[in-house]
């Protein structure tokens, strides 16, 4: 039977989705499993009208309450920003739509927030979920830095990490911030390729006093296969997008210059996994600037 859903729920969970109609059902399916699901809404926004989509959106029996709207052509960060629009909880949780959340994701969120004294952005933990094959590359991509850094601040967990690198973690797949500060500090709708449009946000989350707390309890399971040439390619995406970016906001920090550049290039002709990483993400730079 369908839950009796508050008038106002407490977290507005906000799924951007694009052409995978199959993983954003068990994306919904664990947000039903919510210890709080009677006390969250979910709203996906999807770019691509398409039958399984339709079909997902005319169900009648979710256990939790969900809005589902297409708008096209649409970026994350336009998705992002009209589901801010709509949400009616006092925290919105951005999630991926192919993150799998534990029952007590939600819960650890509501009340990090509820607790918390000053405008803060709770950060959850993501491991690759275990019903898929993990690759080298995938292992490798979760403890370097390159998609994930989670390793890196285990120190912090439970508490809030340092301003000066927190904005290189804000990964908008299990992210929640109050709501007030979605709405007074929106996504960039410029940005028109994968990468880094998170890492711009944090910077002006950062810049606006907003703090960054790491909950690692608060964990997802991030269903998505990767192969070394996936990875590559998605290096090729990011480095072209750093470009773009830097144009639109001055300020953003990903570009390597000086001797870190002069370090990219010597590393990149190495054949490990970060060299050719390296030489992929410099392959993207070069494109965006010969192709301004």
């Amino acid at each position: 039977s369908i839950l009796n859903f508050p008038l106002k729920p407490e977290v507005s969970v906000i799924i951007p989705t694009h052409s995978r109609a199959d993983i954003l059902e068990e994306c919904l399916h664990r947000l039903e499993r919510q210890t709080i699901a009677n006390a969250i809404e979910v709203i996906v926004i999807n770019d691509v009208e398409d039958d399984k989509f339709s079909a997902l959106a005319a169900k009648t029996d979710w256990q939790v309450s969900i809005h589902f709207e297409t708008i096209a052509p649409c970026q994350q960060g336009v998705a992002r920003n009209y589901g801010v629009q709509k949400a009616q909880a006092s925290t919105v949780l951005y999630l991926g739509d192919d993150m799998f959340l534990k029952p007590d994701a939600c819960a650890l969120h509501e009340s990090i927030h509820r607790n918390r004294s000053t405008p803060t952005a709770v950060l959850g933990s993501t491991k690759w979920d275990p019903e898929i094959e993990i690759t080298e590359v995938m292992e490798w991509l979760m403890i370097s830095g390159w998609q994930f850094g989670y390793p890196k601040i285990e120190s912090y967990a439970g508490d809030v990490l340092p301003k000066a690198i927190q904005h290189q973690f804000a990964y908008t797949g299990n992210i929640s911030v109050p709501t007030e500060v979605a709405r007074r500090i929106p996504f960039l709708e410029e940005v028109n390729l994968y990468g880094w449009e998170d890492i711009e946000w944090g910077m002006r989350l950062r810049d606006s006093g907003v703090q960054v707390y790491y909950e690692p309890r608060a964990l997802a399971y991030h269903h998505h296969e990767m192969t070394l040439e996936d990875s590559l390619r998605r290096m090729e995406v990011i480095g072209e997008s750093a470009v773009r970016i830097k144009k639109i906001a001055p300020d953003f920090d990903r570009l390597p210059r000086g001797w870190k550049k002069l370090a990219y290039h010597v590393f990149s002709k190495f054949p490990t996994m970060a060299g050719q990483h390296r030489a992929a993400f410099l392959r993207g730079i070069a494109k965006a600037k010969s192709n301004p």
